[in-house]
């Protein structure tokens, strides 16, 4: 394993400004329409032109940004599993937070479907907030060691996406990580999904999208430690104490969101 590894994920809603300021032949009518309104009109027209209730990626905003962290394979070091920020902390500042990780520790990033979506998004609104990220965005000018292995490079390492890597970068091959996760025995989603983030939203249920964003990212990391042991780089005894010191961690947890995800494991442990 490398020296640190980290498993992320974003949540995201429609950005009702962007889309007042960019979105293509919007009407004064629509405009002057409050945020849930504005947005319900723009998705209704992205579908029935695509199929999709789908905005681009560009017009993602990032409300959550879910991390573990894992600095070595070492059964006494506790993960760490955490939303960056506050939920009353704006997108800059999420993004910023994120960066910064990057910057002290270059760790490896671990994805499910990072390379689809939450990296681009990331690109495209740390560009929309002026957010420097040097280390991310090295390719060997300053670290002759990001010639050849950077976050960017779709076959390096520092960057793994394991839904790319799994269906061995074939869209048709796909899966979701759900269903994934649940096929190895792990909890899988539980309570939300990522189309109800907005609703959600709207609702001010903002600790409830913190949440399920944490429970994306410990299913990452559980199938992440399942690749781990099927590529030989975990021994069988690794790849328990990994998952046991997961197990620990959510039964550690005393909000009680986390008793669906904990009665989950147990069954499909089963």
């Amino acid at each position: 394993m490398a020296s640190s590894v980290l498993v992320f994920d974003l949540e995201t809603i429609p950005d009702a400004d962007g889309l007042r300021r960019a979105w293509p032949d919007l009407t004064a009518e629509a405009q002057s329409l409050d945020d849930r309104m504005l947005v319900e009109h723009v998705l209704e027209q992205r579908e029935a032109v695509t199929g999709k209730a789908f905005l681009p990626l560009q017009f993602q905003r990032i409300v959550a940004i879910g991390c573990l962290f894992r600095q070595e394979a070492d059964a006494t070091e506790a993960l760490r599993l955490r939303c960056l920020g506050t939920a009353a902390d704006d997108e800059s500042r999420l993004i910023r937070d994120f960066y910064r990780i990057i910057e002290k520790y270059a760790p490896q990033l671990v994805s499910w479907n990072g390379s689809g979506f939450d990296l681009p998004v990331l690109h495209y609104r740390a560009l929309i907030h002026g957010v420097t990220a040097a280390r991310y965005w090295d390719l060997g000018d300053e670290d002759r060691d990001f010639k050849y292995n950077n976050y960017i490079s779709r076959y390096h390492q520092r960057h793994i996406d394991l839904m790319d890597l799994m269906s061995l970068y074939n869209g048709r091959a796909v899966a979701p990580l759900d269903q994934v996760a649940s096929l190895c025995g792990f909890p899988g989603k539980q309570g939300m999904s990522g189309a109800q983030v907005w609703p959600a939203y709207c609702e001010g249920r903002m600790d409830d999208i913190r949440h399920y964003c944490l429970t994306d990212v410990l299913n990452t990391w559980l199938v992440w430690c399942r690749f781990q042991r099927m590529r030989g780089f975990f021994t069988a005894t690794q790849y328990q104490d990994e998952i046991a010191l997961a197990r620990t961690l959510v039964d550690a947890q005393e909000d009680e969101r986390w008793t669906p995800f904990r009665q989950a494991w147990t069954q499909t442990a089963r």
